[in-house]
């Protein structure tokens, strides 16, 4: 959390607190973090979603007589500095092309009435770090090539998962299951990461020639490593408010979307040795899907769950063929054998 973090490197934390529908009711809301762990230093405060000065005004007298702390700034309530939220929270921002206008006016808005001078002499106060050398980046000659889905329905990738990859011997080639009407020549395996294809499920039902592709390049064997979004564009299709749209049919399953979450949180996974990841590894990830997998056919899994819901509360890991597509979203840092194993894979099923 935010407070482990800036108790970890002793920075002072600046809360900022949504003010709507409060007045003295916000001292022993701020008195209330303050006590509740003391070893967190609380140095300031930004009121966010002020409704005029005179709800601005009543705040701070409250702050002034009850808690030792200092106003930073006071934001007014404002509707042109939303930004859009939905099912798995934040709209992505490569799906909004108003996104950098919006950040701009948002900018503008914190420097007219945010202290910026005071809020940086706070952050001075903290503890300076020891410098640590920063690891030499590996880039060997790659030696596979692996098409990575990048459009608007495939924006969630960590960058460090992608460093892994190439730092194990891959050139990422991205393309877009979206509109491109064939994928990129010469690839030696696939890596669809998470998105919104529920979203964009009438377009990528339209691009029937990349489905056929990626279909075919799965029953031909060809590495393909999806994860959440990525495994629902694999299944056979996906249901969302009674529109049911046909995907890629690489794995036998569908998807059938709920208006609540399914899954959501750390995620805790031992591998099975059924996938190309070698067995009785623990690794862990993150989980966030409003999806369910299925008409499941007979598969193996490629994980073994204590911790999180995946498919069905015990296994993760759809394993098919040389696919693994699973609901668990992956770190280099939480899994480090991973790319390595992918990458291996490929050369060997590539003779490479």
């Amino acid at each position: 959390s935010t407070a482990d973090l800036a108790r970890l490197i002793e920075a002072p934390v600046i809360l900022i607190i949504n003010t709507g529908n409060m007045t003295r009711s916000i001292a022993p809301l701020i008195l209330g973090f303050k006590n509740f762990e003391p070893d967190v230093n609380i140095a300031g405060v930004i009121l966010n979603k002020v409704s005029g000065p005179r709800h601005e005004s009543k705040l701070r007298a409250a702050i002034e007589r009850y808690c030792d702390v200092e106003v930073v700034g006071a934001i007014p309530r404002s509707s042109e500095i939303g930004i859009i939220q939905r099912h798995l929270g934040l709209k992505p921002a490569k799906e909004d092309e108003a996104a950098m206008a919006t950040i701009a006016s948002i900018g503008t808005l914190i420097e007219s009435h945010v202290d910026l001078d005071k809020l940086v002499n706070i952050a001075k106060a903290a503890r300076i770090l020891p410098e640590i050398a920063a690891a030499a980046a590996a880039h060997p000659t790659p030696t596979v090539r692996i098409g990575i889905a990048r459009d608007r329905a495939f924006t969630f990738y960590y960058p460090e998962n992608i460093e892994a990859l190439e730092a194990a011997g891959a050139e990422l080639v991205p393309f877009s299951p979206m509109y491109d009407e064939h994928l990129p020549l010469d690839l030696n395996g696939l890596y669809i990461g998470g998105g919104f294809p529920e979203v964009f499920m009438g377009e990528l039902e339209d691009n029937r020639s990349i489905r056929e592709q990626i279909r075919i390049a799965v029953e031909a064997g060809m590495p393909v490593y999806a994860e959440c979004g990525g495994l629902m564009y694999l299944a056979r299709g996906i249901s969302w408010e009674g529109i049911t749209r046909e995907m890629v049919g690489g794995i036998p399953c569908d998807i059938l979307m709920h208006e609540k979450p399914k899954g959501h949180g750390y995620i805790k996974l031992t591998t099975t040795g059924d996938s190309w990841m070698k067995s009785d590894i623990e690794i862990t990830g993150h989980e966030f899907h409003y999806s369910e997998v299925v008409n499941l056919g007979d598969v193996k899994f490629a994980y073994k769950l204590s911790r999180g819901k995946g498919l069905d509360g015990r296994n993760d890991g759809i394993v098919y063929r040389n696919t693994l597509a699973s609901y668990a979203h992956l770190h280099s840092l939480g899994a480090p054998q991973w790319a390595d194993e992918f990458v291996a894979l490929i050369k060997h099923i590539g003779n490479l």
